[in-house]
């Protein structure tokens, strides 16, 4: 393509190439998404009961098993009932929700356990919290209990931690009145920033059980994610992957891209989708307990079950391959570090949160979800997004990212 269109945002290029035009050039573009696109093939037939089960892999010392897949229950479950009984079905029996997730969410979770209140023992039921102080985090467990028809919550989460700072004496003491009430069984917490970070620090606290992080093919082969990963198996902390197809923020128009089109014929050729080849690389490492994937119809949940009973490994040559096109398009992902851009601006600026708003719209079709929360944030944020200097930033940048202009970009696709 021309160099023109190098850096335009998504809202920009459909505008100047007319909804025609952007049809056709996304199209080529476009794969089956194994967290939000729906695949244009016709749904496979169900298997036999009893003759396709997802395995299921210990969960740190806690003492139980989990499905290697776990439901994500970032979509509205209240109007997919049928898919929460499949997915028992297929033994996928981790289900992962939260407080701040769509209005359905923990409701349509209700909604089938009062229908099928026996199915509960089944259910490694996972929920979070947004809020920190004790009582804040109270107020939300017991919303979630109410919303849920449940008496407990086998894993219980602080959401999108960004510190250790936040893990502080007064939480260890919630989370340990929590159990002793038997409304958790178990405490951790979720993080898409510093991830290699707050495992490590986590690792030296023997009261978090359980965390799930942003994990997949681009950030699992560092130095510091190893040894983070280490850490936390050796403190028997339970690990949960997510955001394991690591779509990008943003998307270089002028640029073709070799690398993934000879992942995705390496792939083909085994019958697999280069995003079910993307679960596989994570479910290589035996250290992590179980993946969270968005599943939000019946096409994804059975491709991804697919995937996971499937017991091929990818080669070492696959994931060579894996390793390559994820540095050849290093500079159109966000790894997470934020501690390192964000520290060289004056102004306090969640660089980390944007991108992943980004993300969520440029990457998984979600803008609605990004525009919110983008407009959550004070109006003296959107003010110095428009102003700020960003160049240290993308000095410091490890993967290379052109931050100033996303930042801008953000400001027009959220508006």
């Amino acid at each position: 393509m021309s160099e023109n269109r190098k850096g335009l945002s998504r809202r920009q290029f459909i505008k100047s190439a007319g909804a025609a035009g952007a049809g056709s050039l996304l199209a080529g573009y476009a794969v089956a998404a194994t967290s939000q696109a729906q695949p244009a093939a016709p749904a496979p037939a169900a298997p036999k009961a009893g003759a396709f089960k997802v395995p299921t892999r210990p969960f740190g010392k806690s003492g139980r098993h989990v499905s290697i897949l776990g439901l994500g229950g970032m979509f509205d479950i209240e109007a997919n009932q049928l898919m929460l009984k499949q997915a028992i079905n297929w033994g996928i029996t981790y289900w992962d929700t939260a407080d701040c997730y769509h209005a359905g969410s923990e409701a349509g979770i209700g909604k089938f356990f009062g229908k099928y209140p026996q199915e509960r023992e089944k259910i490694f039921l996972v929920t979070k919290s947004c809020a920190r102080s004790p009582e804040g985090i109270t107020k939300l467990l017991n919303r979630s209990l109410e919303r849920m028809q449940t008496d407990y919550i086998d894993l219980y989460f602080l959401h999108g931690v960004r510190s250790a700072n936040e893990l502080g004496e007064d939480v260890r003491q919630w989370a340990e009145k929590a159990k002793a009430e038997k409304k958790i069984r178990l405490f951790g917490f979720s993080t898409h920033a510093n991830m290699a970070e707050l495992l490590m620090a986590a690792s030296k606290l023997d009261w978090i059980d359980g965390i799930m992080l942003t994990y997949n093919f681009r950030v699992m082969h560092s130095p510091e994610m190893t040894a983070a990963v280490a850490a936390c198996t050796k403190a028997g902390i339970g690990l949960t992957a997510m955001k394991t197809q690591a779509k990008g923020s943003w998307y270089d128009w002028s640029k073709d891209d070799p690398a993934k089109e000879a992942l995705a014929n390496q792939f083909r050729q085994k019958g697999w989708r280069e995003e079910q080849a993307k679960l596989k690389a994570v479910w290589q490492n035996p250290q992590i307990a179980s993946i969270c994937s968005q599943m939000d119809s019946m096409h994804l949940l059975k491709a991804n079950a697919d995937a996971a009973v499937d017991p091929t490994p990818l080669s070492s040559g696959e994931m060579r391959l894996l390793q390559e096109y994820a540095c050849a398009t290093a500079a159109n992902y966000c790894t997470g570090c934020g501690r390192l851009c964000e520290a060289t601006l004056s102004a306090r600026l969640p660089i980390g949160d944007i991108m992943r708003y980004h993300m969520y719209s440029r990457g998984y079709g979600r803008s609605e979800w990004a525009r919110e929360h983008f407009g959550t944030l004070p109006a003296s944020v959107h003010h110095e997004l428009a102003r700020a200097d960003f160049s240290a930033a993308e000095a410091c940048c490890p993967q290379r990212m052109p931050i100033g202009r996303l930042m801008r970009e953000a400001l027009e696709d959220f508006a």
